[in-house]
């Protein structure tokens, strides 16, 4: 192994350290060898004012919070998954990884209620997707953009208006929702469950009446997807993606050529709507929720059918009063024009600068 500082703080809880940090409202702690413990505020890493951790600091803290199952497995992964909560203070999903110093922990905050769609400001189209019978609801975004939390709301709203089975296949589970109108199954890949496509499988013999992908990562776990909610049920899922045509580009590159034409057959039947949404730094701290939103309708289910993605923005762009759909960069110049976010950070976080720049040009 290579040589790391070894300054050393064995006095640091890790509990304690968790507990404080949710006292600065921060979103992640990391851990990493060599350094102080630091937070992510506003999407901004901060060192906190405590030692620099050694190899050993850091194994101590982090084996504290796992079970002989869970070192078991990161012993022979160097790689874990999981969730926890600590009673009184909230509810966390870690990541554990080997470095060439040691172990590194990234620890993300989950608040311990569920958030409501009004708590975010959500559009009001998503109390009408939510009360869709049937299809596939997608949920995209980089990394850190909230996709879990806007999910979390959606099922909230049923929860507190519709009597549904509601199953939750996750990878680790975040929300935990309590039963209120409607029944919710919750399942931990991993610990409940061996795998998304597994899970997926079996949860059509479940009576759900609603499933929630946690990530669709692969042909089998999206295939599945597809045929539940072709057959009667209401799928939500995320995928890593930043717009509504590079979903769908996505989801159908999974696949080999042979099966591409049934795939878009599939897609253009099920799929409801593609939310994809992005979290920017908000003038004066705190951070927006931008939600380029596309809805299917004929026009644009004819598009997937016949592999004419490209010319789905056109369509998001027409009608928007009537379709309900938004494009990245109409949500964007809108915040601009009410000084809720800066110039510079509309343009850095566009997935369409060019044309973000053209229309703040005629401002």
């Amino acid at each position: 192994m290579n040589e790391a500082p070894q300054e050393t703080n064995r006095s640091i809880d890790i509990k304690k350290l968790l507990k404080s940090v949710l006292a600065y409202g921060s979103s992640d702690l990391h851990l990493v060898v060599g350094s102080e413990p630091q937070i992510r505020i506003d999407k901004e890493l901060k060192p906190l004012n405590l030692p620099v951790m050694s190899a050993k600091d850091i194994e101590i803290m982090s084996y504290s919070l796992l079970e002989d199952k869970q070192k078991k497995k990161f012993e022979e992964e160097n790689e874990l998954d999981f969730s926890f909560e600590l009673k009184g203070v909230g509810r966390f999903r870690a990541n554990y990884y080997r470095t060439i110093y040691g172990i590194g922990c990234a620890f993300r905050m989950i608040p311990l209620e569920v958030p409501s769609l009004e708590d975010y400001n959500s559009p009001p189209v998503f109390k009408e997707l939510v009360k869709r019978e049937k299809g596939l609801i997608l949920v995209t975004g980089p990394t850190g953009s909230g996709k879990s939390t806007t999910l979390a709301a959606m099922l909230n709203e049923i929860n507190e208006n519709e009597r549904k089975h509601i199953i939750t296949i996750e990878d680790p589970v975040e929300f935990v929702h309590k039963n209120k109108k409607s029944l919710f199954s919750q399942r931990d890949v991993g610990s409940s469950t061996n795998s998304f496509a597994t899970a997926l499988k079996y949860s059509l013999r479940q009576d759900p009446d609603i499933i929630l992908i946690g990530e669709m990562r692969d042909e089998e776990t999206i295939g599945a997807a597809l045929t539940a909610a072709e057959t009667g049920h209401l799928v939500f899922g995320t995928l890593h993606t930043n717009s509504a045509p590079g979903t769908i580009n996505r989801i159908i590159d999974v696949f080999d050529s042979q099966k591409q034409p049934q795939i878009r057959a599939q897609l253009a039947q099920a799929l409801v709507a593609v939310i994809s949404q992005t979290l920017i730094p908000r003038v004066g701290g705190g951070k927006v929720a931008t939600h380029e939103i596309m809805i299917t309708n004929p026009a644009i289910s004819n598009l997937i059918r016949e592999d004419k993605v490209h010319q789905i923005y056109s369509q998001m762009q027409l009608n928007q009063t009537e379709t309900k759909m938004t494009t990245q960069t109409q949500v964007l110049f809108d915040l601009l024009k009410q000084n809720i976010i800066t110039k510079e950070n509309a343009i850095k976080y566009s997935n369409r600068p060019e044309e973000l720049i053209k229309i703040i040009g005629a401002m």
